[in-house]
């Protein structure tokens, strides 16, 4: 597993409000803090509605930069027939080469998400396996024909192959999730877990990996937290994520709250620092501010703060 440390911050919630210089700029200045890439979350319609397209997303953020990467994270992979990602993703490896990482997960959290999509939420882990067996054949530039009971494609074929591999981090909290990264993934992204479920969970995707005969995968497991930040005010940090989490998930924060740091960029530090010994090499934050404008540069600040844990914990 590499030793180096890698962020990624959500999409800034004011990002697609600014004009077209000032997405460059606020773009521009998540690069320069020590990002090394945007990620944004997937949904199509989601507890009354709301969503975004991952994919659409991540391909207009990636031309707001030279070298900044875009990740998914996650998307939801048992929504969309595998062919059509597959297209995707060949067309993300030509927009932003070498810059694309594929978090992608089952869902679940919304089970009426799934069914006005026509799937069975049942069906949804079934279906992502199936789907990535397909996509990673398709990226390998094979022609692919496969028999499922989900899918069945014949002969298929993905041109042009992606020059370099796309990552793929499996996102999920659940024995399947891991088993799913140990077959398909380059690593494990976990979310509302402790550093100790953190630890056992790598550990097992990488017994189950070596078990399937894959020996040489450098793994990247990261972890994906809301996080509070403000610059003296712990309770102010504390309520902003609060609301934030309950607006969107629609949720009681109680169901959150053990897992969610908040307080100075130096104190969610400390809260995070067990994850990076536990091996965590990538943080997704999801940045919460009492005045959306601080996200960019209280994030790059638990940033920094984090590198100097990785370099005293991994070092």
């Amino acid at each position: 597993m590499s030793n180096a440390l890698k962020f990624g911050l959500a999409t800034p919630s004011t990002l697609w409000r600014q004009d077209w210089q000032q997405r460059q700029q606020t773009v521009a200045r998540i690069a320069d803090s020590g990002f090394d890439h945007i990620f944004m979350a997937d949904h199509v319609s989601f507890r009354n509605g709301s969503g975004t397209d991952g994919f659409v997303e991540v391909a207009a953020l990636s031309q707001l930069h030279p070298t900044l990467g875009v990740m998914t994270g996650i998307y939801l992979l048992p929504l969309r027939h595998p062919l059509p990602v597959a297209r995707q993703l060949a067309s993300m490896a030509n927009l932003a080469q070498g810059r694309m990482t594929f978090g992608v997960g089952i869902g679940g959290e919304d089970r009426h998400e799934l069914e006005v999509c026509g799937v069975d939420p049942r069906r949804r882990g079934a279906r992502a396996n199936e789907a990535l067996e397909i996509i990673k054949g398709l990226l390998a530039g094979e022609s692919v024909t496969f028999a499922g009971q989900e899918f069945n494609v014949h002969d298929a074929i993905i041109r042009p192959t992606p020059k370099s591999p796309i990552p793929i981090i499996v996102g999920g909290r659940s024995d399947a999730a891991l088993t799913r990264t140990a077959k398909f993934g380059d690593g494990w992204l976990g979310v509302w877990c402790s550093a100790t479920r953190f630890a056992q969970a790598t550990a097992s995707v990488k017994t189950q990996a070596e078990a399937l005969g894959r020996n040489d995968v450098d793994w990247m497991h990261g972890y994906q937290p809301w996080v509070g930040l403000d610059s003296n005010d712990s309770s102010a940090a504390y309520a902003t994520v609060k609301n934030g989490m309950e607006a969107f998930y629609r949720i009681p924060f109680e169901k959150f709250e053990r897992y969610t740091p908040s307080g100075t960029p130096a104190e969610v530090a400390e809260q995070l620092a067990p994850y990076i010994e536990s091996g965590a090499r990538l943080f997704n934050l999801k940045v919460c501010a009492k005045h959306a404008e601080e996200e960019v540069d209280l994030g790059a600040e638990l940033v920094r703060e984090l590198r100097r844990h990785g370099v005293a914990l991994v070092s």
